[in-house]
């Protein structure tokens, strides 16, 4: 079933996958379409970036960042980990929406690590409406999104939060923006 998954991601599909944190819906972040049908779906501002799931610091290139090494130190001591890290950048604004930077996590559940090792990156939003509580069960996804995604992968109940967000300055200095 993994390879379906895995098929239907590269093809631009999207669906529901329990995260380590959250229940996220899923989908490349290399595709355009994917990401837009996302947002539509969920009832997402236009302007708020998604973060995007990594499986290896080296994915960031892919992104246009460029890390240095008081970065580098930073990124050893928190990923993989609850922790979203902003970075600038200008390249693919479909997913930046103007803001001129993009958030990363690197989980660290090795399930998921191994899953994005597949997939790629991916976008990996909260799996609700905007303004809904996020999905905790599969059951609550499936009310939220019904036959609209392309798969739903359970994963017991997920009661976690939101990961932890911060902007990490070229000099490694860290800002959090959210708890």
């Amino acid at each position: 079933m993994q390879k379906d998954i895995v098929k239907i991601l590269k093809s631009g599909g999207i669906g529901v996958y329990p995260t380590d944190t959250l229940y996220g819906i899923v989908s490349s972040a290399l595709s355009r379409t994917a990401v837009e049908r996302i947002y539509r779906l969920k009832g997402r501002d236009e302007n708020k970036p998604f973060i995007i799931l990594i499986s290896d610091i080296k994915d960031l290139r892919m992104f246009g960042v460029s890390v240095t090494k008081e970065q580098q130190k930073i990124l050893d001591s928190l990923w993989p980990g609850p922790v979203s890290i902003i970075f600038q950048t200008t390249k693919m604004p479909y997913l930046h929406r103007g803001q001129n930077s993009l958030a990363f996590r690197m989980p660290k559940s090795k399930k998921v690590l191994g899953f994005l090792k597949k997939t790629g990156p991916l976008v990996a939003p909260s799996a609700n409406p905007q303004g809904l509580q996020p999905a905790q069960t599969i059951a609550d996804a499936k009310r939220y999104f019904s036959h609209d995604v392309d798969f739903y992968v359970a994963g017991g109940r997920k009661q976690g939060k939101a990961s932890r967000v911060v902007r990490l300055e070229k000099n490694g200095t860290i800002v959090v923006l959210r708890k």
